[in-house]
């Protein structure tokens, strides 16, 4: 069983790389024998997560990239193509909150709209398509990440919601397609995870406060997502496709996740 778990051999892209989920996503790949190519916007961030994936032993290609401009990002699979001969999984990882976070629907405007679903949707399906075109005859992993409001709503995150239910049957309707083509497409669903060790007494705080409302009694640490990223992208998933895979400490399904406001105090205030 735990050889099913090896990634030996294989090579990995990983958009949104350098830092977050996506650097311990791109990690733990490693740890478990995968080749990474690190894809991010910010160069400097992607290099140091490559160069801890050359320190574990294994090969690590840097390529910025800004996973909204679909040229991009078919540039990106070509790469790796051109430089390593191919490769078996991508992670379309790479996503945020967008301008339109904290904002009431009046005050969001068309461009805060789409680049909200630019960042988080059409990214996603960027990443599907371009990476479709090379897995088709020879099967493949494709894996998508999504969040906890995706499938609750939060009037805090309205366009960024939307975009990752959208992220979520995307994720069915690649799988259904993709299937014929030995092509797997599954979809990880983060709660709430630190994205970066905290110290400050208020961010402290603040996830102490989040974490009281999760049955787990905390809030999710970024590795924690490395492990299920090596599930569904090695053989040990080898009959899973089409799932959508909730990491939230029980969040959703206890019904304690905040929405993000109090309504006993009035539309526009944040719940504590």
């Amino acid at each position: 069983m735990l050889e099913s778990l090896r990634m030996d051999g294989r090579r990995v892209i990983v958009t949104g790389a350098g830092r977050g989920l996506g650097r311990e996503m791109a990690l733990h790949l490693a740890a478990a024998g995968a080749d990474v190519v690190c894809a991010a916007r910010t160069s400097e961030q992607i290099e140091g997560t490559a160069e801890e994936i050359r320190q574990r032993g294994q090969r690590a290609l840097v390529v910025p990239t800004d996973v909204t401009d679909s040229r991009q990002v078919d540039q990106l699979v070509q790469r790796t193509v051109a430089e390593w001969g191919g490769f078996e999984v991508i992670i379309a990882n790479a996503g945020g909150g967008g301008g339109s976070a904290g904002k009431l629907v009046n005050e969001i405007s068309d461009a805060d709209w789409r680049d909200t679903l630019d960042t988080n949707l059409s990214s996603a399906f960027y990443c599907a398509r371009a990476a479709s075109v090379h897995l088709h005859e020879r099967g493949g992993v494709i894996i998508t990440v999504a969040s906890g409001t995706a499938l609750r709503g939060d009037a805090r995150l309205i366009a960024y919601g939307a975009a990752k239910a959208g992220v979520i049957t995307l994720t069915q309707g690649l799988a259904t397609q993709l299937a014929r083509y030995q092509i797997r497409v599954n979809c990880i669903v983060p709660g709430f995870v630190l994205q970066r060790r905290i110290e400050a007494e208020d961010e402290i705080e603040l996830a102490r406060r989040q974490g009281a409302r999760i049955p787990a009694g905390r809030v999710g640490e970024a590795w924690e997502l490395g492990p299920l990223a090596v599930y569904l992208a090695s053989d040990a998933s080898s009959y899973v496709t089409g799932e959508a895979f909730v990491i939230d400490g029980g969040g959703l399904a206890g019904g304690l996740a905040p929405t993000g406001w109090d309504v006993t105090a009035g539309i526009g205030q944040a719940a504590t």
